[in-house]
C-alpha cells in the first residue's frame, strides 16, 4: 500500500491542521483507493511562538510609553492611500463638481491657471522634488493632461486645488520609488516639505496647510484607520506571526523538524510519496537532500519556495549550482501562476523536476491556500503516485 505523507505549510496550527489533512485525505482517496495518508504536523512542536508573550512588541500609542501621540493628526494612512492612487483626492473633488455648463463669452476655464502653473513647473524638471528622487517631470506632464483636473478645478478653491495637486505629484514620485524597490525612501518630513513647495509653485497662498473638505475627510478617515491599526498591533502580530516566524525559525533551527520527518518516514514501508505545501516543501526537500531515504519514490510540492531559496543561496541543504543528489526521488512541483509564493524548479534542476501549472482562479494571497480545494491538484498527484 502506498503511503502518502502530507506536510503542511507556514502558520498552520490545530484545529486547522486536522481539517486540512482531512480534506487532503478525502481528495486523494476519492481518486485512488488503497492509499494510506500519513499527516506530518510539525507546527505544534516546531512552529514559531511568541515565547515571552509578546514582550518584543512596542507599546500602543496613548499609553505614555510609545513614540506616537494618541491623536497627533497622523496622516500616514492618507499618504498610503495616495501612494496606491495618487489621483484619489482629485477624483473625490471631481465627483463633487457642479454639472458642466457652457462658459460665458470671455470667461476662462477654471483649470486654466493651474495648468499654466504646471507648464511652468515642468520647465524646472525634477529639481523642485530633488530630495525625493526622479519622476517629477513625468508626474507633472501626466497631471497637466489628466481629465480629472478640470472637474477638481470646478469644485475646489484655487488654494485647495494647488494643495491637492501638490500631494498628487508628491505621491506619484514616492510611488515610483516604491515600485522600483528603491533602497531609500524619504522620511515624512521631507515628503511634506516637498509637497508644500509644490503647492506654493502651483499657487497656494499658504503652502502646507490642509484645507478642503475632501482633504480633511480623507485625512480623518485614514488617520482613524491608522490609529486603529497601531492599537491593534499586538492582535495583528499574534495573528500573522506564525507564518513569517515559522520560516525564520526553520531557516535558523530546522534540524528538529527534519529529524521528526525522518523518524516518521523510517516507520513506513515503501513505496512512500511526500506531498508538501509551501514551507513544508522546503522541509521535505532539505530532508531528502541531506538523508538518502530510498522508500520515498515521489516528492510533490505545491506553492513551494524551495526553488527560489536554492537559486538565491538560501536553501539550507543545497547551494547553487550544486545539482540535486541522485538519491532525491522524482519531483513534481505544482504552482499557480497567481500564487506569488510559488516558484519553478525545472530550469534549475533539468530532467529532475516537473513543473505543472494549476489554476485555482483565486487572486493572491488566496491562491496560495487554494491548492487543496482544487480537483486539478489531486488529479496530478494521483496520476504520479507509485
Amino acid at each position: 500500500m502506498t503511503a502518502v505523507v502530507f506536510i503542511h505549510g507556514t502558520g498552520v496550527r490545530e484545529p486547522g491542521f486536522s481539517a486540512l489533512a482531512g480534506r487532503f485525505s478525502a481528495g486523494v482517496t476519492e481518486l485512488r483507493g488503497g492509499v494510506r495518508v500519513v499527516p506530518y504536523y510539525w507546527g505544534g512542536d516546531h512552529g514559531a511562538t511568541l515565547a515571552a508573550g509578546g514582550a518584543s512588541l512596542p507599546p500602543v500609542s496613548g499609553t505614555g510609553r510609545g513614540p506616537l501621540a494618541p491623536d497627533a493628526g497622523d496622516d500616514t494612512a492618507a499618504w498610503a492611500a495616495l501612494y496606491a492612487d495618487p489621483y484619489a483626492e482629485l477624483a473625490l473633488a471631481a465627483a463633487g463638481a457642479p454639472a458642466a455648463v457652457e462658459l460665458a463669452p470671455g470667461s476662462l476655464p477654471p483649470d486654466r491657471h493651474v495648468r499654466a502653473r504646471l507648464s511652468a513647473l515642468a520647465a524646472e524638471g525634477d529639481g523642485p522634488a530633488a530630495e525625493l528622487g526622479p519622476g517629477l517631470t513625468r508626474a507633472v506632464a501626466d497631471l497637466e493632461a489628466h481629465p480629472l483636473l478640470a472637474g477638481a478645478a470646478a469644485a475646489l478653491a484655487p488654494d485647495e486645488l494647488a494643495e491637492v495637486a501638490a500631494r498628487c505629484l508628491t505621491a506619484r514620485v514616492v510611488a515610483g520609488l516604491l515600485d522600483s524597490d528603491a533602497p531609500l525612501v524619504p522620511a515624512g518630513a521631507t515628503r511634506d516639505a516637498v509637497a508644500g513647495r509644490l503647492a506654493a509653485a502651483l499657487g497656494a497662498s499658504a503652502p502646507g496647510t490642509e484645507r478642503g473638505l475632501r482633504s480633511l475627510a480623507l485625512r480623518a478617515v485614514s488617520s482613524a484607520a491608522s490609529r486603529a491599526v497601531v492599537r491593534r498591533r499586538r492582535a495583528l502580530t499574534e495573528a500573522a506571526h506564525p507564518a513569517a516566524g515559522d520560516v525564520l525559525r526553520y531557516l535558523s533551527r530546522g534540524e528538529a523538524v527534519r529529524a521528526g520527518l525522518r523518524a516518521l518516514l523510517a516507520g513506513l514501508e515503501p513505496p512512500v510519496a511526500i506531498v508538501a505545501h509551501s514551507l513544508g516543501g522546503i522541509i521535505a526537500l532539505d530532508t531528502l537532500v541531506l538523508t538518502p531515504l530510498p522508500q520515498v519514490r515521489l516528492l510533490v510540492t505545491a506553492g513551494s519556495q524551495a526553488p527560489f531559496l536554492y537559486e538565491s543561496g538560501s536553501l539550507p541543504s543545497l547551494e547553487h549550482p550544486t545539482p540535486l543528489p541522485a538519491h532525491v526521488p522524482d519531483w513534481l512541483n505544482l504552482y499557480d501562476p497567481r500564487d506569488l509564493l510559488s516558484y519553478l524548479g525545472a530550469g534549475l534542476f533539468p530532467d529532475r523536476v516537473t513543473d505543472v501549472a494549476v489554476d485555482s482562479r483565486q487572486p493572491f494571497p488566496a491562491a496560495h491556500s487554494a491548492y487543496w480545494t482544487n480537483p486539478e491538484v489531486y488529479r496530478h498527484i494521483v496520476d504520479r503516485l507509485p
